[in-house]
Parts: C-alpha cells; sequence; structure tokens
C-alpha cells in the first residue's frame, strides 16, 4: 500500500474522490505524472494541482491472464494500458468501466 508523502498527498486524496489528479507547472505550463517536487520539463519548482479530464489516446494495451504471484490475482484477465492523456503526459493504468467509441459530446 502506497505512503502518501508531501508531494503525493493531492494525488491520492483525489484517488480516494474518483479522480485523477495532474500537477501543472506555473513557468511552462506542461502537465506531469508521476507527481513529483519540480517539473520534469523544465525544472520548475510551482507545481499546482488540476482534474485531469478523463480524455486521452490509448496507445497499448496487452490482457494479463494470470498474476505474477498471489498479491496480483484477479477474477479474470486484466487489460493493461497505455494511455496518453489529453493534458499530454502519458500513463499506465487496467481498462475498466469504458465506452469504446465516440465521445458522448462528439455524436450528432
Amino acid at each position: 500500500v502506497p505512503v502518501p508523502t508531501a508531494e503525493t498527498a493531492p494525488f491520492w486524496e483525489g484517488c480516494r474522490a474518483g479522480e485523477l489528479r495532474l500537477q501543472r507547472c506555473a513557468t511552462c505550463g506542461r502537465a506531469q505524472f508521476y507527481p513529483r517536487a519540480a517539473c520534469a520539463h523544465c525544472g520548475g519548482r510551482e507545481l499546482a494541482w488540476e482534474r485531469a479530464s478523463g480524455r486521452g489516446t490509448l496507445r497499448s494495451w496487452s490482457i494479463v491472464r494470470r498474476g505474477v504471484n498471489a498479491a496480483y490475482d484477479a477474477d479474470g484477465p486484466t487489460v493493461l494500458v497505455l494511455v496518453e492523456l489529453a493534458e499530454g503526459p502519458t500513463l499506465m493504468s487496467t481498462l475498466v468501466d469504458v465506452r469504446v467509441g465516440p465521445a458522448l459530446d462528439e455524436v450528432e
């Protein structure tokens, strides 16, 4: 179980609230994931937290049919994905409760 630090606490609070939070640098304006003390792009230290839009592009995926050990056993196959978020960062996650196709606001 992750232990929140001063740098990561807002991220974990967002997880408990059911939202993905990213840091955005006040110096260069770029978003980053995973949480850090300084911007990975320019080294700036003025980082603000924001809620991710929930939009992104699936870049890769893999179906894992067996856990690597008992701690990772699941009730069925797990779909691991690499998602490029609309905000810029790419993250690895699992695919759950997803709608495939155009966004509802893009359907005429």
